[in-house]
């Protein structure tokens, strides 16, 4: 890298990182992108996304993170694939250590996301994509008609119950517990949705697969009583761990672990910024993360010409 002070550096190259960085480049500004293995995050791992603006055929994740870093590197923007090891927020200039080098940045941007939380049984990795998947809103489509588990008790599991309600033909919620933990605005609407059914007191102890998934086992916790439920798809809705383990201590952190930040994404360190799913939100998708960066970029350049 030419230069040892950037103007911007940003640590996550997933959708929120790389719109910051078009817009920062795009307005005059030094931009250097710090990305541990890929571009994209979370969404390059998404086969298909058909709720993002522009795309009416939807288009692949990857090739959608690959697009949007190159159009932030023609403006531009430089990318550093390294891993973030310790970072001096209060320092001046901002200080970023890496497993390669260290950068320095008169201010910083936060991206490095959020990663669902994973049941941990057998073959769950490698059944993403071919009936494993985290976000119902993300993948739901494609089990139009199809029976669906989701699991988990919480709010994000309820509201992905409710979504797959209007798509699939069934939908069955698996929760350890005997009454979800949801807010109880939700219980009604579920109650009321025809198609779906509860396993109380159960666990998911196998996926069952052939190419793709055919169906789980499931645990009952109080019985110990094991049994096998065909399905299409599975939902793993158990929570989500913000990537925030390098800024504690640093930034404030609300109870989940995220980032506290509000809608002009600024942190309680000036000069520093949070976008995309590391920011406390009420929603996490691609076109929130986007609105993120494009904000962060205009109040850093703000932050800036002030000195």
């Amino acid at each position: 890298m030419k230069q040892s002070v950037y103007d911007m550096v940003i640590i996550g190259g997933g959708p929120g990182g790389y719109t910051t960085a078009l817009y920062a480049a795009r307005a005059g500004l030094q931009v250097l992108v710090l990305e541990k293995l890929s571009a994209g995050g979370q969404m390059a791992l998404t086969q298909q996304i058909d709720n993002y603006p522009g795309f009416p055929e939807g288009i692949d994740g990857y090739a959608l993170s690959e697009n949007m870093q190159a159009q932030a590197e023609r403006f531009g923007a430089q990318t550093a694939y390294v891993q973030v090891q310790r970072v001096d927020l209060q320092a001046q200039p901002k200080v970023i250590e890496t497993d390669d080098s260290v950068f320095y940045g008169k201010t910083v941007v936060l991206a490095t996301g959020a990663n669902p939380k994973e049941l941990g049984v057998p073959m769950e990795k490698e059944l993403v994509n071919r009936g494993v998947a985290y976000c119902a809103a993300c993948d739901g489509m494609f089990y139009k008609g199809k029976t669906v588990v989701v699991v988990g008790g919480g709010n994000s599991a309820v509201a992905d119950a409710l979504l797959l309600s209007r798509i699939a033909e069934k939908v069955i919620l698996v929760h350890r517990r005997d009454t979800l933990r949801a807010t109880k605005v939700y219980h009604e609407p579920l109650q009321k949705a025809q198609n779906v059914e509860f396993r109380w007191n159960s666990v998911v102890t196998q996926l069952l697969h052939g190419k793709k998934l055919t169906g789980v086992v499931l645990k009952n916790v109080a019985t110990g009583e094991e049994s096998r439920l065909d399905c299409d798809g599975v939902f793993i809705s158990v929570g989500r761990r913000p990537a925030t383990q390098l800024f504690k201590g640093q930034v404030e952190l609300d109870e989940g672990g995220y980032i506290v930040a509000g809608e002009n994404t600024q942190t309680g360190i000036a000069g520093v910024y949070a976008v995309g799913d590391v920011r406390t939100k009420h929603l996490r998708q691609v076109v929130t993360a986007v609105a993120d960066g494009a904000i962060a970029a205009s109040v850093a350049e703000e932050y800036l010409a002030n000195g």
